[in-house]
Order: C-alpha cells, then structure tokens, then sequence
C-alpha cells in the first residue's frame, strides 16, 4: 500500500514538473521570426519591466519611444539573461539595442519614469526575435528536391534582413508620427486654454476701466442751500 502510495505521488509530480515546463516554454519558441509592438502607459514614479524570451544564436532587437507625457523622456535600459545591463540607464526620448548573435534566455526590458513626479508617459516597445539559421533548414528541404537552392538561399536571407530593417524604420516612424501628433494635440489646447484666459481678461479689464471712466463723469443732482 506504501509502495503504490509513492509510486502515485512521483507521477503526480512528474505530470505537474512536466506541465510547469510546458508552461514556461513561449508559445513562439520554434517561429523563425517574431516581431512584437506594445503600448505602454507608465505611472509618475514607477518603473516596469518586460520579459522576452530569445533563441540561443537569434538576432534580438528592441526600440523604446516616448510618445506623450512630460518633456517627452523616460529612462531606458536592458539586461541580458545573464543579468549583466547591456544598455544602461539614460533619460532619453528614445533609444534601441540590438544582439545579432544571443546566448539565448529572457531578456529583461525596462522603462523607468521615476524622476518624473506627476506626468505619466505613454511609452511605444517594439521588439523582434529572428533566427536566421531556420533558412538552412529550408535550404536542406529543398536540396533533398534536387535542387540548386545555394542562390536562392542567399536571395532570400538578404530579402528578410531587409525586411527586418524595414520594419524597424516603419516601427520608429510611426513612433515619431505618434510622437509628434501628441505634441501638436498638447501645443494646441495650451494655445486655445491661454487664448481664451486672454480673452477674458480682456474683456474684464475693458469692462472695469469703462465702469471707473463713466464713474468720472457722472454729476449728482444736489439742491443750493438758502
């Protein structure tokens, strides 16, 4: 009874060891290329922090924006897997980082507006993960065809590094875009809030000195004495 006893605890832990790891693993873990875009809204004073998993020999890629909030500014840093910091802490509108050949782990991305007391921060984070070694595995599929694939292995691996750098530059302008339209939006309700203050101490103004010169001129009726 004892025996068989341990024998259902042990499976019962290897199921939940085994469901723990099939948890932890990201559901992208075998994509050739993953490409992630957030918007983040940070707190005055807090600091968050996001994790992203990245294949051993995988290119990783992150770019950080501010798009509203402040003088437009917040901290940025990353740290490698191995919990060195990879891109330091500065305040900045935005920044990036790039590591063509990773060790592989989570990396972790972190976006910090302590030194800002009051205005919160909308904040964008764009982040890819591409294996470049998945098109050998499409180049052996097709060598197994028969095929010369030697040229076109090479056509297509330059085809998605460009991509990839052209998604990076549509990433960061949509983030100046983004960028830019808030501060117009700000700039103009600054403009119309102190238009329309002006105007009405104008109008205040026009009105009070109207009063006291109208005041100047106004004669009582009084009736001479006998």
């Amino acid at each position: 009874m004892n025996l068989l006893l341990f024998s259902l605890v042990v499976v019962v832990f290897s199921l939940a060891c085994y469901t723990f790891a099939q948890v932890t693993v990201p559901w992208y873990e075998n994509l050739p290329a993953v490409a992630m875009d957030y918007k983040v809204h940070v707190d005055p004073g807090k600091e968050d922090c996001y994790f992203q998993y990245v294949n051993p020999g995988a290119t990783f890629y992150v770019s950080f924006q501010v798009l509203r909030g402040g003088d437009g500014m917040a901290g940025f840093a990353v740290h490698h897997p191995n919990g060195e910091v990879v891109l330091p802490y500065q305040w900045r509108a935005n920044a990036d980082y790039q590591d063509q050949t990773s060790t592989g782990g989570y990396y972790r991305v972190c976006v910090d507006n302590q030194f800002s007391r009051f205005a919160d921060k909308l904040v964008n984070l764009y982040m890819t993960v591409i294996r470049y070694d998945q098109w050998d595995l499409y180049a052996k599929e097709l060598e197994e065809m028969n095929l010369s694939v030697e040229n076109f292995t090479t056509t297509i691996q330059n085809v998605e590094r460009n991509i990839n750098d052209m998604l990076q530059f549509q990433n960061h302008m949509r983030g100046m875009e983004g960028r830019h339209y808030n501060l117009l939006v700000d700039n103009n309700t600054y403009v119309l809030r102190w238009s329309a203050i002006q105007i009405i101490v104008i109008c205040g103004a026009t009105i009070i000195q109207v009063y006291f010169v109208r005041k100047l001129f106004d004669v009582k009726n009084t009736r001479p004495r006998a």
